[in-house]
């Protein structure tokens, strides 16, 4: 392999999903992509968020679709519409998670079983769905498929309530995909960022006590940043990755390994 090609996105067509403002994960994901050279459609959730969504796209020129991965169809149409814009797709970066704020900040014993499968459909299950979507028109040499995680997802962290089982279950997704869909040269990953103060964040109960709590024990003594987060999935998308898949990998200042 050309060593030119690890650290370059330069022709790759990607799919990022979840862009709610410009401190979204999902975002600082776009920008370092399109610094590389990556292709890219993004999307938000709904017509309320397009607005906020808007300027992002705007700023990586990449076009803004709408996808609320409750419906089916919706996933179906986003690859579809990408898939014709792009001629087809190297890399998909799926940057979702969503609970119902009081099911979030209450006890997981105390979770309805509604609230528990609309967090589970729209955080978890929408990755499969998109991933399957997706498989036909991923490139003759595979491609790699990202999602989100967090550290919740492997232990119980205080107040991370409903997503830490909900994650935990994307996590166990990644690597069965993986396993599935290798033959093809597709990998699939988990980024678990640490905390960053994004719209998704603010709904969790004592957020900025968690944050401060990473600042002062991670071996770093700070927060990441969304380009470095940005940056890993980057790698992961491109070519330097090329034998990697089925992990989850964490960029938080090391704050996994001594908390």
């Amino acid at each position: 392999m050309p060593t030119n090609t690890v650290f370059s996105l330069s022709g790759k067509r990607g799919l990022i999903m979840g862009i709610a403002n410009e401190h979204s994960i999902a975002s600082g994901c776009a920008r370092v992509a399109t610094d590389l050279g990556a292709h890219l459609v993004v999307s938000c959730a709904d017509l309320a968020a397009r607005p906020f969504a808007a300027p992002v796209a705007a700023a990586v020129q990449a076009p803004l679709l709408i996808c609320d991965v409750e419906h089916p169809d919706d996933i179906a149409a986003l690859v579809d519409q990408a898939v014709d814009r792009l001629g087809g797709l190297d890399f998909v970066i799926h940057s979702l998670a969503w609970a119902p704020t009081a099911e979030l900040r209450g006890r997981v014993i105390d979770s309805t079983s509604t609230g528990f499968l609309r967090a589970m459909q729209i955080s978890c299950h929408s990755f499969a769905a998109l991933a399957r979507h997706c498989e036909p028109h991923l490139g003759r040499q595979g491609g790699s498929l990202l999602t989100m995680s967090y550290l919740g997802a492997d232990e119980a962290v205080p107040h991370y309530g409903l997503m830490g089982p909900v994650k935990a279950a994307l996590e166990s997704l990644v690597r069965y995909l993986a396993l599935e869909l290798g033959p093809r040269g597709i990998r699939v990953s988990a980024i678990s960022p640490g905390p960053v103060p994004t719209r998704a964040a603010s709904g969790l109960r004592d957020v900025e006590t968690l944050m401060q709590r990473v600042r002062e024990r991670a071996p770093l003594r700070r927060l990441v940043t969304l380009a470095e987060i940005g940056q890993l999935a980057a790698f992961l998308a491109g070519d330097g990755a090329s034998a990697m898949t089925g992990q989850t990998i964490y960029v938080d200042g090391g704050y996994h390994a001594v908390n």
